[in-house]
């Protein structure tokens, strides 16, 4: 079955991963997979013709089917990757780390990678910072910053950008993470997904007051404290307890 059967595969197929030129476009599925082929075998020290062939079986009939931006990139010498998902580096709290962070994930949505980050690193909405006299907005708030930017290389393209958030389920601003997306229209380029721990599972059980923490040394008054390993942190971290919630009460809101 060297073509495509149905009006929605098709449509997909020229939308997205057929290949044209100067010289002219792919005429069926079989000419993308025939470029595909001629990609992977060009690295071949030798018998390069003989690994196109036993490429091209391989994908033929849809037998193997590799990923998006290997269909779409593959054999073009467009500057893109072939590489689907990135996970992202540690976000370093600070105003120039974040706008460094938001700067490698252009570049990686530009050449068409999707990305994943953890947003744990910044501090919660309402922190005094420690030197200055800025108040934290949140990481929510810098999430909306990563969205317009997404929208912005998506105007450029025609691939939808993709970006998942991910965010510690003890932060501060977990309750405005997992509600979000409830406001329409608001964060729309972003998956977004909560990193459970066994102890917030425990605590969901058992009915009991969930801390919600951030490193100690982010805020300018002691208070009480525990020990976490945090994210982006080489050990473990002295945080401070910033409120109690309900356990069983995060765990409903993660839900709807």
């Amino acid at each position: 079955m060297n073509e495509l059967t149905t009006d929605i595969s098709r449509h997909i197929w020229e939308t997205k991963y057929r290949f044209a030129d100067r010289a002219g476009r792919e005429s069926t599925i079989a000419d993308t997979w025939h470029r595909i082929a001629r990609a992977l075998a060009s690295v071949e020290a030798s018998n390069a013709s003989a690994w196109e062939e036993r490429f091209f079986h391989l994908l033929r009939d849809f037998k193997f089917l590799p990923g998006g931006r290997i269909h779409a990139g593959a054999g073009t010498a467009r500057n893109v990757t072939l590489f689907n998902c990135f996970v992202m580096g540690v976000v370093e709290d600070s105003i120039p780390g974040i706008f460094r962070s938001l700067q490698d994930s252009a570049v990686t949505m530009q050449q068409g990678g999707g990305i994943g980050l953890d947003f744990s690193t910044l501090r919660p909405r309402g922190t005094r910072a420690r030197g200055a006299a800025g108040i934290a907005s949140g990481p929510v708030s810098f999430m909306e910053v990563w969205d317009a930017m997404c929208a912005t290389i998506l105007s450029t393209g025609a691939r939808r950008g993709a970006m998942m958030a991910t965010l510690r389920c003890d932060h501060p601003d977990i309750e405005e993470f997992v509600t979000a997306k409830q406001q329409a229209g608001r964060l729309r380029r972003f998956n977004l997904s909560v990193q459970v721990t066994d102890a917030l599972m425990s605590a969901v059980r058992d009915d009991r007051e969930w801390p919600l923490v951030f490193p100690a040394t982010a805020f300018e008054a002691d208070g009480e404290t525990v020990v976490r390993d945090w994210t982006g942190s080489e050990g473990p971290l002295p945080c401070r307890i910033v409120r109690r919630i309900r356990a069983r009460a995060l765990w409903e809101r993660i839900l709807v």
